[in-house]
């Protein structure tokens, strides 16, 4: 009787295995044919009551069959593990992916700094700082803008502790404060940004950013300014730049010029960003006015300066093909045309 058991056993445990598609099943093949009431177990216990020598050849035959079944599921659980592994691989090949995310990129006015910097560098500038809580005499009276000035109605001051502690408007500050406390000869540059009580719309904001730039030397001239700026805007935009230089009253300078691109929206046919005449104000400059000089105690015969001041965000626009100011103070900064940009 107990060898036919064997047998069928046998049998169906073939039947069992081929059927098995999860370890679930097979730990119910596991169960059936070796669990404590097992199949098994049932034939160790059928045994009782027979011969010793037939308990033997029995036992042997049970034992062989137990081992057999061991192998036979572990064998199935490694194949279906395995099986698991590549169709999870599978599935997060084809769902997934296996791309990097994109790392994050310099914000646009931090890589046109970066540029400008290098570019001034390579000229024999130095790069200097300033604070943007500024006093009214570095902000406006050693920039020749004493308080009954006419410009400072222009200006729209943000003042923190009125008439004297304000946000700097400009960063001729930063020059005025290099002026004071350092002997020329001086070459410097400083990027910045300044604060003014304008009506935000897509050519202005409140907050901007200005590049400023000092040079003292025993002899210096316009024909010098524009050479400087001719090459500077030729290697920020390309040789084919086209720079137009017109007459502009500021307090600091005398003579004072500004200096415009051809607008990158239009390329000069007139648009709403460049109001029609085809031509956007990047920068103003000039000789240095004496006075400014004066009240820094540099002896104006003797030393001679030019200084400019380029509206950085409009470069920048210009650069990246922005066509609205708001758009480098606003959140969505994933532009393409600048993110693979090379940086100096």
């Amino acid at each position: 009787m107990l060898e036919t058991d064997l047998k069928s056993i046998e049998n169906n445990l073939e039947k069992d295995m081929a059927a098995v598609k999860t370890t679930a099943d097979l730990d119910q093949v596991f169960y059936k044919y070796l669990g404590s009431q097992g199949q098994i177990k049932q034939l160790f216990k059928g045994m009782k009551g027979l011969p010793e020598d037939k308990r033997k050849e029995l036992g042997a035959d049970i034992n062989y069959l137990q081992k057999k079944i061991i192998s036979s599921i572990d064998l199935k659980r490694k194949e279906l593990l395995i099986g698991h592994s590549e169709k999870t691989m599978k599935i997060e090949a084809e769902t997934l992916g296996f791309d990097l995310p994109k790392i994050g990129h310099l914000h646009p006015i931090t890589q046109t700094i970066r540029m400008l910097n290098q570019i001034f560098i390579e000229m024999g500038y130095s790069i200097v700082d300033g604070p943007e809580i500024e006093t009214d005499e570095y902000n406006f009276r050693r920039m020749n803008v004493p308080f009954d000035h006419p410009a400072r109605d222009v200006q729209d001051t943000l003042y923190i502790k009125e008439p004297e502690i304000l946000l700097r408007t400009q960063t001729s500050s930063v020059e005025a404060r290099i002026l004071a406390g350092f002997k020329p000869p001086l070459k410097v540059v400083c990027p910045g940004r300044v604060y003014r009580n304008e009506k935000i719309n897509k050519s202005n904001h409140f907050i901007f950013h200005q590049y400023q730039g000092l040079v003292v030397l025993p002899k210096v001239s316009l024909k010098d300014l524009f050479g400087t700026f001719n090459l500077l805007f030729k290697k920020l935009y390309g040789p084919k730049t086209i720079v137009r230089y017109r007459n502009k009253y500021y307090p600091e300078v005398e003579p004072g010029v500004g200096a415009d691109i051809q607008c990158f929206n239009c390329r000069g046919k007139g648009c709403s960003l460049c109001k029609g005449v085809g031509w956007i104000e990047v920068g103003g400059a000039g000789i240095t006015h004496p006075n400014v000089l004066k009240m820094a105690g540099i002896d104006n015969k003797k030393w001679m300066s030019f200084a400019f001041a380029l509206g950085l965000d409009r470069c920048v626009m210009a650069k990246y093909n922005i066509t609205d100011i708001r758009t480098l103070l606003g959140g969505n900064l994933a532009y393409k045309y600048y993110e693979n940009e090379n940086l100096f």
